[in-house]
C-alpha cells in the first residue's frame, strides 16, 4: 500500500524567494527532504485564476515568467519539471461533472515554480496545474477540493499556492523590515485557530469573518488555493504550519501542511 501524501498550501510571496536563501525557501527546502517523494504533484496556484477549470495536458510545460519588473535573473530561471497527461486525465475524471479543459499552452507559472525549485530543486517530479476559476465561489473550491481526495493515496502531492493574507496595497515596497499590521496578525491567528479545530466553514465564507478578512483577503485569487488544502484532511489527521512569518507588513508567508 502506496503512503498517503500529504496535502501543503505554500505562502510563496515575492517572486525572488526562487533566487533567494532565506528563512522561507530553507524551510520549503527542508519540507521537500522530510515528505515522501511523490510519484507527481498537483498544484493550485494564485496566477492561473481565470473564467474555467483547466488542467494542463502536455508532457512538457513551459515555465511562465508572470510578472513584470523584476531583475533579469528572475526572467532567466528556468524549471523544467515534466507533465504528467495521464494525472491530467485522472484530475478531470475525478472532477466531473465539472467541466474541465485539457490545456495545452499555460505551463506552469510562478506560484508553481517558485516554491518547486527549492521543494525539489532537480526538477524531476512530474507536475501539473489546476486552475481557478474566478466565476465560482469559495464553496466550490471546496467542494472540487473534496474530489481530489483520492490522489493523496496515489502518491500525488497536492500543492495549493498562494498567501494566506495578501494585500499589495499596503505592502511595504521599500525593502526595509517593517512589523506586520494587526489586522494580519489578527486575521492569520484566527485562521489559525479555525485550522486546528477543524472549522472550516467560517474560513469558506471568509468574508463574513469582518474587517481584518476584507484587508487580508481583498481579492481571492491568493487565498482560494488554500482551500483546496484544507479539504483534504483525514478524520484524525495532524494540521501543521511549517512554515511562518509575514513580509512587507501584509503577506503572511504561512503554510499549512494536511498529514
Amino acid at each position: 500500500m502506496k503512503q498517503s501524501m500529504p496535502a501543503i498550501f505554500f505562502g510563496h510571496g515575492n517572486p525572488l524567494n526562487a533566487l533567494q536563501r532565506n528563512s522561507y525557501t530553507q524551510a520549503w527546502e527542508s519540507i521537500g527532504k522530510a515528505i515522501p517523494r511523490p510519484r507527481a504533484i498537483l498544484c493550485i496556484s494564485a496566477h492561473w485564476y481565470v473564467p474555467e477549470t483547466a488542467v494542463t495536458a502536455m508532457d512538457a510545460p513551459r515555465t511562465i515568467h508572470d510578472f513584470g519588473g523584476f531583475p533579469r535573473e528572475l526572467y532567466e530561471v528556468e524549471y523544467p519539471a515534466p507533465g504528467d497527461p495521464e494525472l491530467a486525465e485522472r484530475v478531470a475524471s475525478l472532477l466531473a461533472p465539472i467541466s474541465v479543459r485539457r490545456d495545452q499552452n499555460w505551463g506552469l507559472d510562478h506560484g508553481t515554480w517558485s516554491v518547486l525549485c527549492h521543494v525539489f530543486p532537480q526538477a524531476d517530479v512530474p507536475v501539473v496545474q489546476l486552475s481557478i476559476d474566478e466565476t465560482r465561489a469559495p464553496a466550490f473550491h471546496y467542494g472540487a477540493a473534496r474530489k481530489l481526495s483520492p490522489l493523496r493515496e496515489e502518491g500525488v502531492l497536492i500543492i495549493g499556492s498562494g498567501n494566506l493574507v495578501h494585500n499589495l496595497h499596503t505592502y511595504a515596497w521599500g525593502g526595509h523590515p517593517v512589523e506586520p499590521f494587526d489586522w494580519t496578525v489578527r486575521f492569520e491567528k484566527q485562521a489559525r485557530e479555525l485550522l486546528l479545530s477543524g472549522d472550516h466553514g467560517p474560513l469558506i465564507e471568509y468574508e463574513t469573518l469582518g474587517r481584518d478578512a476584507i484587508l487580508a483577503v481583498p481579492t481571492p485569487d491568493h487565498y482560494l488555493p488554500l482551500l483546496y488544502v484544507i479539504a483534504l484532511p483525514r478524520k484524525g489527521e495532524q494540521v501543521s504550519f511549517p512554515v511562518e512569518g509575514v513580509d512587507g507588513g501584509s503577506i503572511s508567508m504561512l503554510s499549512v501542511q494536511i498529514g
